[in-house]
């Protein structure tokens, strides 16, 4: 009996230096690729292990992934990001690790779907580059690269490298961008952030004329955080009386429904399609308000096919506390030219 066990070990051993050698790959792709924030909402990443060489290759794959895969993730000042309680949990316990043997044959793929929040504690906004390590004779502590600034393995790390005897096999890379959380305003509006640096952008003390101008601008440069900014969302929402008798009738939170669908149905452009249209060229022609109310009047340009429509709005704004909103407008068509 002891010698069937000697023979087994060294033919999986030699798979695995076989697999190494001849075509075994690891790729990782997002599963279903979103928004991601900090802490919250699963980051789903598919893992597939296919088999390119001419020989059947096996390997162990465990009943918990913990034993079977690792995720290198490193911010781009090639910092380790740490490991996530649960992993820490399921790696320091005493335990039987149960896995079974697979086998796959030339051409063949295994893939399976993981969530990289129970490997890596992402819990801070910022841009990540995550690597998979998947280990065909299972992770343990001697075969594990701890290195905190070593760096990825090469992406010619599709095939594999022996550590401490095991060998493990390194994916591609994917980036991973976690977004600052939304900052809400006193309206419970998000306030803008700026794309690059998540810099935070505050409604200000501005005239109607300059509000009108950063909303116009902001669209053209399809800057939307930005271009809701000085929305009055309520008000403009209520400019329809069908959704105005919704909006009275539904509770609080009916009401933050509704408000946020508004806001998501004009980023696409599906209702009040003239609010959210992008001017090619605008002038401001007049701007006139008092302590309460103002109106800004912009001559806007717009490329349709071979023509240029020209469009005059008139922007209808109300000021509440120290800022300027816009609440309604209108449009007159001025022909093409």
């Amino acid at each position: 009996m002891k010698k069937i066990c000697i023979i087994i070990a060294q033919i999986s051993c030699a798979a695995f230096l076989f697999a190494a050698e001849s075509g075994v790959s690891v790729g990782i792709r997002y599963y279903d690729k979103r928004l991601y924030y900090p802490e919250t909402g699963d980051i789903l990443v598919q893992i597939t292990i296919t088999n390119n060489s001419s020989e059947a290759y096996r390997f162990r794959l465990s009943d918990d992934r913990a034993f079977s895969l690792d995720f290198d993730v490193r911010t781009l000042a090639n910092r380790k990001v740490e490991d996530a309680d649960i992993l820490v949990r399921k790696r320091t316990r005493r335990q039987r690790v149960f896995f079974r043997e697979v086998s796959l044959d030339p051409g063949e793929s295994l893939s399976f779907v993981e969530n990289i929040r129970e490997w890596r504690r992402l819990d801070k906004p910022g841009s990540y580059i995550m690597q998979a390590k998947f280990y065909p004779d299972l992770f343990n502590a001697e075969n594990a690269d701890t290195g905190e600034n070593q760096g990825f393995e090469s992406l010619a790390g599709l095939t594999g490298e022996t550590r401490g005897g095991a060998e493990a096999f390194v994916s591609n890379r994917l980036n991973l961008h976690i977004r600052a959380p939304e900052i809400l305003s006193s309206d419970g509006i998000p306030v803008a952030l700026e794309e690059e640096t998540q810099a935070v952008f505050y409604r200000e003390h501005i005239p109607p004329d300059e509000v009108v101008l950063w909303t116009l601008q902001s669209r053209q440069r399809s800057q939307w955080e930005k271009f809701f900014l000085y929305l009055d969302l309520e008000q403009m929402l209520l400019r329809d009386a069908a959704r105005g008798r919704s909006w009275r009738a539904a509770s609080e939170e009916g009401r933050r429904r509704m408000l946020a669908a508004y806001r998501e149905n004009l980023n696409k452009q599906v209702i009040d399609g003239d609010i959210s249209a992008i001017p090619f060229e605008f002038t401001i022609e007049r701007t006139t308000y008092n302590s309460d109310e103002g109106t800004v009047v912009a001559l806007e340009k717009f490329k349709t096919g071979d023509y240029t429509e020209l469009k005059r709005y008139t922007y209808y704004l109300r000021r509440t506390g120290d800022i300027w909103l816009i609440v309604d407008y209108v449009v007159q068509n001025l022909g093409t030219e």
